[in-house]
């Protein structure tokens, strides 16, 4: 599989993304919306990755978001950010795997 990452900063931490497939598979995404940090998980010092499988209409629009792994006060925020993902329209729907990583931030 062939990773392709891309970052982005929260106020008070910060949430990287990742997103794999296989090249010829692989759908780029149009518009990406950034996990909101929860709180709790903020104030106990929560950090690590999420993993979620999504499975993306050929008009680009997330079906359905599957978590594979993650800390559990982490996970919600994610899958709800990543439902309102747009993808690249393609001629049938595809499957992908999206990571996320949550650092501890000032």
């Amino acid at each position: 599989m062939i990773l392709a990452a891309a970052a982005a900063s929260l106020v008070l931490g910060s949430v990287g993304f990742a997103q794999s497939g296989t090249e010829e598979g692989k759908r780029k995404v149009k518009t990406r919306v950034a996990p909101a940090y929860p709180e709790l998980a903020k104030r106990m010092n929560v950090t690590g990755r999420v993993k979620i499988e999504v499975v993306i209409t050929p008009d680009g629009h997330v079906k359905s978001a599957r978590v594979l792994g993650g800390h559990p006060l982490l996970v919600q925020a994610c899958e709800d950010a990543v439902k309102e993902w747009k993808f690249v329209s393609a001629n049938e729907e595809t499957t992908q795997i999206v990571e996320f990583e949550f650092h501890a931030g000032s």
